[in-house]
C-alpha cells in the first residue's frame, strides 16, 4: 500500500481521483485508507514521511477529511481497541516548538521596531570604524581595571 500526504490527498480529491476513504481503527488509533479511481490503494501519511498518520480521536480525522472536501466514506472499527490508545510522545516537543515560535516572532517584532527607531533617529550616524575603536578602548580599560583588582 502506498502512502499519500495530506496535500497529495487534497489534490487527488480536487481532481476527482479519490473513489473512497475508510477511517479504519487499528489498535488504539485510526488510519485513513484511500482508494483512488486508478485502483491504487494508499494510506494517509505524516508530512514528509511515509509513516501512516495515526489519529487517536476519529473526530479529528473526520474534520481533516471534511476540510479537504471529502464528506463521504466508510468507517471500520473492528480492529480498534480504545485500551491501546497511544499517548502522544511529542506533545511536549510540540508545545516547546510552539513556545519557541512565539518567542522568535516576539523577538523579530522587537528587532524590527529597534531597527525602525534607529532609521528614524535624527542624530548623525557614527561610522563603524569609530564605534569599533571606542569599543576596543572600553574593553582594554575593563581588562586593565580587572588586572589591577587581581594584584
Amino acid at each position: 500500500m502506498q502512502s499519500m500526504a495530506l496535500e497529495q490527498l487534497r489534490a487527488a480529491s480536487d481532481a476527482g481521483g479519490v473513489s473512497n476513504v475508510i477511517l479504519k481503527g487499528q489498535g488504539g488509533a485510526f488510519l485513513v485508507q484511500i482508494a483512488t479511481r486508478s485502483g491504487v490503494a494508499a494510506v494517509l501519511a505524516k508530512a514528509r514521511s511515509s509513516e501512516p498518520r495515526r489519529f487517536n480521536n476519529p473526530l479529528v480525522a473526520l474534520s481533516v477529511l471534511r476540510d479537504i472536501g471529502i464528506t463521504n466514506g466508510q468507517f471500520d472499527a473492528r480492529e480498534w481497541n480504545p485500551e491501546m490508545k497511544e499517548t502522544p510522545s511529542s506533545s511536549h516537543s510540540q508545545a516547546e516548538a510552539m513556545h519557541n515560535t512565539h518567542k522568535t516572532a516576539a523577538y523579530s517584532q522587537w528587532l524590527a521596531l529597534e531597527i525602525q527607531k534607529s532609521i528614524d533617529d535624527p542624530r548623525l550616524n557614527v561610522p563603524q570604524d569609530e564605534v569599533m575603536a571606542r569599543m576596543d578602548a572600553r574593553i582594554a580599560q575593563h581588562k586593565k581595571a580587572a588586572a589591577g583588582k587581581r594584584s
